[in-house]
Formats: structure tokens, sequence, C-alpha cells
């Protein structure tokens, strides 16, 4: 299967980000490509609150989410949305950040909601409460693209091992990991992390990220670190998309992932044990 990675640098006007994210979708088919990613908050970057509350939209009735299904169905694609920020009913009014899998036919195969919250102090000049607009979400998931079976995460989920290895020996062959990355921890761990998952789990990890200056109407820029990276079952990174907007193609083969797991099969060594004491 040939995959894109489309490297983004979304703002917070939900329609312009659309057609800038349409059109790099579009250019990923014409070159091949059966399964397309896109970053973290395709549809709106935005630090804001009061702003997201008046541009997003509930699911069901969500334009992005909408025009992305028509043209996966146009164009005969899988299409993962790395994740949407999303209304939801819930009574404290946070919203979901929300990742989907589109097939060829336009449905939604599968959908997950990011688990594990970005609530962390980089410096004194830059901390992050993700938790206070976003619910967590509590449920991991596993989905089928033609021969190749994906788990699906979220940024901030790669943090935490357990849930890779979980995904890796439920079945998982390619982790997809989309991302907003600080541009402080993504030049500290981003490369990092991402080789470790894909080491522990002899899986390819995609990882489909948003790169640069965040164009803000309210509220205050962001900034993200880039680097879309590709990395294979025995750990080498394949592609790395740098700063800049575009496509990267890669190549996915799941015997590298049986070969990979063959050499070292560390998915089946768990032990039970004691302590800490």
């Amino acid at each position: 299967m040939k995959a894109a990675l489309v490297q983004l640098t979304s703002g917070d006007d939900p329609a312009v980000n659309l057609a800038i994210t349409a059109g790099f979708i579009a250019g990923a088919a014409d070159r091949g490509a059966t399964l397309i990613c896109t970053p973290e908050v395709t549809n709106c970057v935005s630090q804001d609150r009061a702003h997201q509350r008046r541009v997003l939209h509930h699911q069901d009735d969500d334009p992005t989410l909408a025009a992305l299904r028509e043209q996966a169905a146009a164009l005969g694609i899988w299409l993962s949305i790395g994740s949407l920020a999303l209304k939801t009913d819930d009574p404290d009014g946070r919203f979901a950040n929300r990742s989907f899998l589109i097939d060829p036919r336009g449905n939604i195969a599968a959908q997950y909601d990011k688990i594990h919250m970005f609530d962390v102090t980089v410096s004194e000049t830059e901390s992050y409460r993700e938790s206070a607009g976003y619910r967590p979400g509590d449920r991991a998931v596993l989905a089928q693209a033609d021969d190749l079976t994906l788990g699906l995460t979220v940024c901030y989920d790669l943090r935490f091992a357990y849930l890779y290895r979980t995904l890796a020996q439920a079945g998982a062959q390619v982790l997809l990991v989309p991302s907003a990355f600080s541009p402080v921890t993504g030049a500290a761990h981003w490369h990092t992390l991402l080789r470790a998952r894909a080491i522990e789990t002899g899986c390819y990890v995609l990882a489909a990220a948003q790169t640069g200056t965040h164009a803000a109407t309210a509220g205050r820029p962001r900034e993200t670190y880039g680097h879309t990276l590709a990395v294979a079952p025995w750990g080498e990174v394949i592609a790395d998309a740098g700063t800049e907007m575009g496509v990267t193609l890669v190549d996915l083969d799941a015997g590298r992932v049986d070969q990979a797991r063959g050499r070292v099969a560390s998915l089946t060594h768990d032990r039970t044990f004691r302590g800490p004491l």
C-alpha cells in the first residue's frame, strides 16, 4: 500500500483549512496514494475556547467531516483524518478530539477519541491544559484498511507505551500518530518516541503533523514542530517532511512487520511480576 502523510499549518478558520487539506489530499491521490493521513486538529488549531465554540460543530453536521468523506469516496481512497475538534453534548461543554478512518466509499470505518490529554508545563512561558477544553476518550481502536490493520492514536498518546503495545498485541501493523507537537518537546522527543514505538511493537508508525505558526483571528497563535515522520518496523526513519506544508509518500509492506517481529518477538514475551514493594 502506498501511504501519503499530509503536513499542514491549520489556522482557526475551518473553511480555509478544508480547502487547503482537500487540495493536498487530491494531489496525494494523483500520485498513487491509497491511504492518506492528515494531522491532529485538521479542521481548527485554536487556543481560544470562545472562538472554538463559535466555529466548531457536532460530528453529525461538521462540514469538514462531510466534505472529506465525499472526497474519499470520489477518489476511492482510505483517509485517516488525524483528528477533528468537535462539539459534544457533555454538560461541561468540553469538545472531543476525534480521529476518523474513512473508507473508499466515504463511510466512517472507525473513530477514536484521544485518550491522553496534553496537560503539561513545558516552561515558565509555555503550558497547556488540553483537559480544560477537551474530554478524554476511554477506548483503544483498531481498524482494517485493505490488508493492513491500523491502530488509531493521537499526539500525546505517544508517551504512553502501553497503549501501543496493547494495539500491536491485538493485531495492529501500522500505528497512526497524527499530531500537533510543541516545538520544544518536538525537538527533544519527537523522533525518539516515534522510533521507540516502532521498535517496541514491530509496527510501521505514521505521524502526520501540524507545522509552523498557526494563523489566529482570536487568541494567541500557536506554534507546532512539524517533521511529519514515517518509521519502519525495525525502527529506521523512512521519511521526514521537515517543516514545510506538503505531502510525503511512503510504501507500506506487511512483510516488513512480520520480519521485524520474527527477529525480536518481544510482543510474545510478557511476564507477570511482583512489586515494587
